[in-house]
């Protein structure tokens, strides 16, 4: 009788075909930039690191976001509200030494959630990284956002672990400036959802 097939884990290896950077010579089809020409909202940055159970950094790590668009409309052809814009609202970015990533985008809007209660203003994120025979689903939420009291998923966790979902604002010079660390296991770790 055969024995259990062993899990894959990703990377480190995804790096040249999966994420946007200056290390590979050929034009990568997905970026930490979102914005583009015709996008309307207000620009933010999103900036984290990700980090172990130690709390070492994770140099190896790949980021993925999904969000609507500052009207709280999908890039999706399920939604029927999506202007003619080429907003995509999709990145992928890796980690650096440090595990550091950063995404140029727009605030999101709020969106329908469950039972069409809104649902506050969010972004997904999926993280991919060694160790992690498949990748892990979180939220960053706004801490400027009322309709976080509210919010169906929000409310689901526990209180004194929401915190891990909520991005600390900064104002650098003017610019909107999003800090959301990933810690993948031990203190603090970051919220993650079964999808």
């Amino acid at each position: 009788m055969a024995g259990i097939t062993p899990s894959q884990t990703v990377g480190p290896f995804f790096a040249p075909a999966l994420t946007p950077g200056k290390d590979y010579p050929w034009t990568q089809p997905l970026t930490n930039d979102l914005i583009t020409p015709d996008a309307s909202g207000q620009r933010i940055r999103i900036e984290g690191r990700v980090f172990d159970c130690d709390g070492a950094a994770v140099n190896d790590a790949m980021i993925e976001i999904w969000q609507a668009d500052a009207a709280g409309r999908y890039a999706h052809p399920a939604d029927q509200r999506r202007p003619n814009a080429k907003f995509q609202g999709f990145g992928r970015c890796g980690t650096d030494a440090e595990g550091r990533f950063s995404f140029s985008t727009i605030k999101p809007g709020a969106v329908p959630g469950p039972n069409g209660k809104p649902q506050a203003p969010h972004i997904l994120v999926a993280v991919f990284a060694r160790g992690l025979p498949r990748h892990a689903y979180t939220r960053i939420y706004f801490p400027d956002e009322a309709g976080n009291v509210g919010d169906p998923i929000l409310t689901l966790v526990p209180d004194q672990r929401r915190e891990t979902l909520v991005a600390k604002h900064e104002d650098r010079d003017g610019a909107a400036v999003y800090v959301f660390d990933i810690r993948l296991q031990g203190v603090n770790e970051t919220v993650f959802f079964d999808v």
